[in-house]
């Protein structure tokens, strides 16, 4: 089914009166291949609220997703927002989430009585339990703390946190119990996500903390299963030490990825082969990695005709289509990424970030790039969020959605 594009927009707001069932709160793309329902935990809405040039902005998010539009837009800045979520939902403090905090406060955000200025994001997580939602407030000065975060589900409010002493680093937590009181309160600590803890905390004994826990589990797994991918042409043309085989975010140890998934799975392998035909130049019967005397391992492209091209003899081009195609068609078991492990394959969906999607690639490489791409999010386990400067190749694709900015639409553009 062809999704078709959009333009970034103002989230709708959020959902108020009773509990709805999870059947009729599932969102548009929440059936499965097969036509059931998906239970897989993944993320489906990105909400920059005021981070950065963005203000007010809703990012819809499907199977594929590619965020367009010229330099300045903040293409980057979204895919950033979404990545340090990810930190968040996996246990990181504030302080790995965003390393360069004042850079995410809206520039012409100006600070209250007491100096403070910060910034607001937020995402939608479906899956099992329907939507639910995250946002959460952050201030960046004078100190870098969690200030608020609400955790929503069929219009109930299932966790809300508040700064009430700024004094202490620690918020005030309220969470859903409908026990014999309403809610729980308790204290947690400002540099982390307090949905991430909930798990820690809430003990599971009433419906109400069950509902929490379940909400709380699914954001945090669909947040967790991200992997940031950018890969460096730079670095993949020389040999590398072999090791754990797992292909890290810039993809420089892609030779040592490629001695290991060739000889464990033939079938992805050879469906790698083959879409190498559709963007390496000349003749491609297969890629092989080899090892070397002094250790390490390099990768080359078996023209089969008896010559082998090195990977230090193509394009960058060709070598990031080589890299993201490989990310696509192998999944978290050869990703180096800190997935949910005790959560079935079945029930969380990878999404891949990948800044600059069509960097260096040409029309044939980058159009063969998002059939894989779709093909892979089709079947539900992999999802893509993409940055490309124009977006007009990908509009109506089947099974992609692309989201236009302009530089109009940045919060921080001047008014009349």
């Amino acid at each position: 089914m062809t999704v078709p594009s959009v333009s970034a927009e103002p989230p709708a707001a959020a959902a108020s009166g009773g509990t709805v069932p999870a059947q009729s709160r599932v969102s548009g793309d929440a059936r499965a291949p097969g036509g059931g329902l998906d239970v897989r935990a993944r993320i489906t809405e990105l909400r920059l609220s005021a981070f950065a040039g963005h203000r007010r902005a809703g990012f819809p998010l499907g199977p594929v997703t590619l965020v367009a539009g010229p330099s300045g837009t903040g293409k980057t800045t979204a895919l950033m927002a979404y990545e340090a979520l990810a930190r968040l939902g996996g246990g990181a403090p504030l302080t790995q989430a965003f390393p360069d905090p004042l850079a995410c406060v809206p520039q012409r955000a100006r600070p209250d009585a007491g100096g403070r200025r910060g910034f607001r994001i937020g995402c939608t997580a479906d899956g099992v339990e329907g939507p639910v939602r995250l946002d959460i407030a952050v201030q960046a000065e004078p100190a870098l703390r969690i200030v608020g975060e609400r955790l929503t589900a069929g219009g109930v409010v299932l966790l809300q946190t508040a700064l009430r002493d700024p004094s202490r680093r620690t918020v005030q937590a309220a969470w859903h119990t409908a026990g014999s009181a309403p809610v729980t309160r308790a204290p947690l600590p400002d540099d982390r996500l307090g949905t991430a803890l909930l798990p820690l905390r809430v003990a599971g004994k009433t419906d109400g903390q069950r509902q929490v826990l379940a909400a709380a589990e699914q954001m945090v797994v669909a947040l967790r299963s991200v992997f940031p991918c950018d890969p460096r042409p730079e670095y993949m043309r020389t040999p590398v030490p072999t090791g754990s085989g797992r292909l890290l975010p810039g993809c420089d140890n892609l030779a040592d990825v490629l001695w290991r998934t060739r000889a464990e799975c033939a079938r992805r392998h050879g469906l790698l082969v083959e879409a190498l035909r559709a963007g390496c130049a000349g003749p491609v019967t297969d890629l092989v990695a080899e090892p070397l005397s002094d250790g390490t391992v390099r990768a080359l492209l078996d023209r089969g005709d008896g010559f082998r091209t090195e990977l230090a003899r193509l394009g960058d081009g060709e070598l990031r289509y080589l890299a993201l195609t490989l990310v696509l068609l192998t999944g978290p078991g050869v990703l180096d990424l800190d997935a949910p492990g005790e959560v079935p394959d079945a029930l969380r969906s990878l999404t891949v970030l990948a800044d600059g999607f069509d960097r260096g690639l040409d029309p044939a490489q980058r159009l063969a790039l998002l059939r894989m791409a779709a093909r892979m999010g089709e079947r539900g386990h992999i999802r893509c969020l993409g940055a490309v400067s124009d977006g007009s190749w990908a509009t109506g694709a089947d099974g992609v959605t692309v989201v236009h900015l302009d530089r109009e639409s940045r919060g921080d553009t001047p008014g009349p």
